[in-house]
């Protein structure tokens, strides 16, 4: 495999790593402070950021710098276009990982606010980076940089009882190719890993001025099961931490050498 590090038209997309609640969120949610805790416990990626871009190389990372609680910066904005939206999390959950109540409803104003604070400024920024990289180099490939428990949770609506793959790799039909999924799938089962394709989730995040409109602009997503890095119980990283973020940089690198 290869030892170059990304280069500069890739851009990493971190979006769910973050463990902060800014107080005034803080005030929105009807968790006690333990329960609040387990949630962020269950449904954060714990250390992507370290997993996928430390070191970055020439790529742009792309990091939201709050918690998916507040604000899922993965989601469409509208929820008449998110499906996710139907089971109460949209990009502003109302709901927990268990489809219990994680926040008093809120007035149209407030869901505007954290809009405005939270969500508009990232897409900016991810706007911002994809469209630099294409300016400059003619192209720009997205990585969204993902991590999934190794038991499904029950938002999910999957069978908890089902053996989940070491790695996903998600597509999106119009900016990923066959010979992205090809390569990525490679690089990673060349790694000894077992790897699905749009399982236990799919998709591929791409800005919305792009979506479905621009092919200079690929994506891809990645996920991790936390079971090779972490100890899932406390999101602490296991001993062999180093080596394996390093293989799966290496995996990503190698696959964006190949195409």
């Amino acid at each position: 495999m290869s030892h170059t590090g990304y280069p500069p038209w890739v851009v990493l997309h971190i979006p769910h790593d973050s463990l902060v609640i800014p107080d005034d969120v803080r005030s929105q949610l009807l968790l006690m402070d333990p329960d609040l805790e387990l949630e962020l416990l269950r449904m954060t990626d714990h250390l992507t950021h370290a997993l996928f871009a430390e070191p970055c190389g020439e790529a742009t990372v792309v990091r939201a710098p709050v918690s998916r609680l507040v604000v899922d910066v993965e989601r469409f904005p509208d929820d008449a276009r998110e499906p996710m939206a139907a089971r109460g999390m949209g990009a502003v959950y109302e709901v927990t990982s268990h489809l219990a109540p994680l926040r008093r409803r809120l007035t149209l104003g407030e869901r505007l606010a954290l809009m405005r604070a939270w969500y508009r400024p990232h897409h900016e920024q991810l706007e911002a980076a994809v469209s630099a990289a294409v300016n400059r180099h003619g192209r720009c490939v997205v990585i969204d940089c993902h991590s999934f428990p190794s038991v499904a949770l029950p938002y999910e609506q999957a069978d908890p009882e089902v053996a989940r793959p070491d790695i996903c790799i998600g597509t999106d039909d119009f900016h990923t190719s066959n010979a992205l999924v090809d390569a990525f799938v490679s690089a990673f089962r060349c790694q000894g890993w077992s790897v699905s394709v749009n399982e236990p989730f799919s998709g591929a995040l791409v800005p919305s001025s792009r979506f479905r409109k621009d092919r200079r602009v690929a994506a891809v997503m990645v996920e991790v099961n936390r079971r090779l890095y972490l100890r899932e119980e406390d999101a602490k990283p296991l001993w062999d931490f180093g080596a394996i973020s390093g293989r799966a940089r290496e995996c990503c690198r190698w696959a964006l050498s190949a195409l």
